[in-house]
């Protein structure tokens, strides 16, 4: 499943697909997989519910195996899950009597979204959502760390890697990010030892504790 990723001053995802039963899984996962690379995991499992939620609908009222688009992008406090079919179809909201067919499956957008709503475009139209990120502490570190990773790693020459090979990236550069940390504190006279300890300190009392 292809990507392409924007990187600052916009975080931007944007992941082509085929509207198939076998295809939905696999988009969760490649969203939820972006999401905890965002450092954004506290929004990943609404978003999960919100990117099946409108696949499924590409496939029920565009036609299986269609060719559509995710789009995934941070817009201040707020993540936005959007996805682009070629019908002009637009969905209605109806009782929640209704059955999927007459679109009662839109009731899940409408109550796990912020804001929802549907664009016409030349090609056809985009159902959009938007989620409310979590600005709670661990949140906001996980994201700061996630950040400060990317500009870590991109001081070091361009990153083209993707996916899991992205994400071990990442991970290395963390390490690396860590010792430069303790090599720095120790030319200025402190232990190490006394840096991990506090870190720890910080990472327990408030890190596991939001969580």
């Amino acid at each position: 499943m292809p990507g392409y990723e924007a990187a600052e001053p916009r975080l931007r995802c944007v992941l082509p697909f085929e509207a198939t039963s076998e295809e939905v899984p696999l988009l969760r996962r490649a969203a939820v997989a972006q999401l905890d690379q965002w450092g954004m995991a506290c929004a990943a499992d609404e978003a999960e519910l919100l990117v099946a939620e409108l696949a499924t609908n590409v496939i029920k009222h565009v036609g299986e195996g269609t060719s559509a688009t995710l789009i995934l992008e941070r817009r201040d406090a707020r993540l936005r899950v959007e996805v682009h079919d070629k019908s002009h179809a637009v969905p209605v909201l109806k009782a929640a009597s209704c059955d999927e067919e007459c679109g009662r499956g839109l009731h899940l957008l409408a109550a796990l979204a912020a804001d929802w709503g549907t664009v016409l475009t030349a090609a056809g139209k985009a159902v959009w959502c938007e989620i409310t990120l979590d600005q709670g502490s661990a949140c906001r570190r996980v994201e700061r760390a996630a950040q400060t990773l990317e500009t870590y790693q991109g001081a070091s020459g361009p990153t083209l890697l993707a996916g899991a090979e992205r994400t071990a990236g990442l991970e290395e550069a963390a390490i690396e990010l860590i010792a430069d940390l303790l090599h720095w504190s120790t030319a200025r006279g402190h232990d190490p030892d006394d840096i991990l300890d506090q870190a720890q300190m910080h990472y327990e009392a408030e890190g596991v504790a939001a969580w």
